[in-house]
């Protein structure tokens, strides 16, 4: 009489009817297949974890729900909070678009990578890119057997020697600048497959095309390299999202980008992958009109807090724990670090890498890895971030305000013909960020522990602390090219 094993044929005859009874036979016989192999259960254990790294375009620190606006609807970025981890002090190097991205993809601040300002066809910048020399997070897991994509917005280079499947992406889908940048043109690898773009679709589009690649590669590591739309101007969000926040447009684009990291946690737990999938979301920089800081000074294009603090959320269940929240500082070049050090894949050996492995802050609430965080405007070095002190190395521009009844007309709004999205987009009246606080100079300090909106320069009470921040200023600007190393010579301590 033979003994039965897992891999022997049941008769069909011999399976029971009932729904319960077929189930709970199926289940025993997995249990047993998966007793009987273990060096399957060991292959299954050393597969590395996906990597899912969800860029929003230009959203602010203040515009979830988790990190307190009271009117935009993010349940699922606020319950992706509540089963991981979220930071509350996490910075991109650049108060806008291309640096920062370059920063994250390379682990480098940019005056290292090369790109220090924006790619814009429409103002004839073609020339800006990430160079070959580079090596991106999409080459390196590429090169370790993973399959690739980037969707969205890229605003690495335009033109073919920048292409994302140039730079470690097996597939790319998406816009190669801004959304606001004339030719405005959905790229899918190096063809042109929409133009003009219907934007109010490109989140859908956006998320099915990351569902498709997550379902297609569901039984390999991938790395998903999402860099979203919205909430970039112009705002557009499709017809089930539309006048449907209970808020404005701005509220409508982020409750679809919100629904879209829905869907993507909804799939990766239908296929079983959240377990060994790690989600991050974060954005490049801080809000343009009609976003919110949360109350932070400035915005988009200037380094107070409002322009460069952003919120970061990771999930990894089993990994990370549940509502876990840490004020510890950390910096946009981290996740090139940090995601490499999870998958396995040492980072590059030969050139100086800024990002370090915050794994251990998301995990257990460690603290930072950074002695001091830099940012930078434009070539130059324009702040440092050190524990709760932040020194500003040059004053930031003043913002330019307008009233309600100014016509001002954006050169880059919807026309109906090349740019397709809603008109009613954000006015410059809707400035996202606290307007009041002291006049900056150079060697402006501000406590953030006790005045995140930098309000008052405290230079004068901490001379001592004035001089450390300079030190790690000056170490890290002496490192630039001569050409980028601006700011301000020594001068006297200010006098109480």
């Amino acid at each position: 009489m033979k003994t039965w094993s897992p891999r022997m044929h049941v008769p069909r005859h011999m399976v029971p009817r009932r729904p319960v009874v077929r189930l709970l036979v199926g289940l025993f016989c997995v249990f047993l297949s998966t007793r009987s192999n273990p060096a399957g259960r060991a292959a299954e254990a050393a597969r590395p974890p996906n990597i899912v790294l969800i860029l929003a375009d230009d959203l602010g620190w203040g515009d979830l729900g988790c990190y307190g606006h009271p009117k935009f609807k993010t349940p699922n970025l606020d319950r992706m909070a509540v089963e991981g981890a979220r930071l509350t002090n996490f910075y991109s190097t650049c108060p806008y678009c291309a640096p920062s991205r370059a920063s994250l993809l390379t682990g480098r601040y940019q005056f290292r990578n090369g790109v220090t300002r924006n790619p814009a066809p429409d103002a004839g910048v073609n020339d800006v890119g990430l160079p070959d020399s580079e090596i991106t997070l999409g080459e390196k897991f590429q090169a370790a057997g993973y399959k690739t994509i980037c969707i969205g917005k890229w605003h690495l280079g335009h033109t073919p020697e920048f292409n994302p499947i140039r730079h470690g992406f097996d597939e790319y889908l998406g816009i190669l600048y801004s959304n606001d940048m004339r030719p405005v043109q959905l790229i899918d690898a190096d063809k042109v497959v929409e133009y003009p773009v219907v934007q109010a679709t490109l989140t859908r589009r956006y998320t099915e095309r990351a569902l498709e690649f997550i379902r297609r590669h569901q039984n390999r590591p991938f790395f998903i390299y999402f860099p979203q739309a919205m909430p970039h101007k112009p705002l557009a969000a499709s017809e089930a999202f539309y006048k449907k926040s209970g808020s404005d447009l701005y509220g409508d684009a982020v409750a679809e980008l919100d629904w879209s990291i829905g869907q993507l946690l909804a799939t990766l737990k239908d296929l079983e992958l959240d377990g060994r999938t790690l989600v991050l979301f974060t954005s490049d920089n801080g809000p343009w009109y009609g976003g919110s800081t949360g109350g932070l000074r400035g915005m988009k294009g200037n380094c107070w807090e409002g322009g460069i603090r952003e919120p970061l959320i990771a999930r990894w269940p089993g990994k990370i724990p549940p509502a876990l929240l840490s004020h510890e500082p950390a910096m946009m070049p981290d996740l090139f670090a940090t995601c490499l050090a999870l998958a396995g894949i040492p980072a590059p050996n030969d050139r100086a890498i800024d990002g370090k492995n915050i794994f251990p802050v998301l995990a257990s609430g460690a603290k930072s890895p950074h002695e001091a965080i830099f940012s930078m405007q434009g070539p130059s070095l324009s702040t440092v971030r050190s524990g709760r002190w932040k020194l500003h190395i040059q004053p930031p521009a003043k913002p330019k305000i307008l009233d309600s009844g100014s016509k001002w007309i954006d050169p880059r709004a919807p026309d109906g013909v090349t740019i397709l999205a809603p008109y009613e987009q954000a006015h410059p009246s809707q400035y996202p960020g606290a307007l009041t606080g002291d006049e900056t100079k150079a060697f402006s300090l501000f406590d953030l522990e006790s005045d995140p909106s930098e309000q008052y320069d405290v230079a004068v009470k901490h001379p001592d602390v004035v001089e450390r921040l300079r030190g790690f200023y000056e170490g890290m600007n002496s490192k630039l090219p001569a050409n980028q190393r601006r700011g301000p010579r020594r001068e006297p301590p200010r006098k109480p």
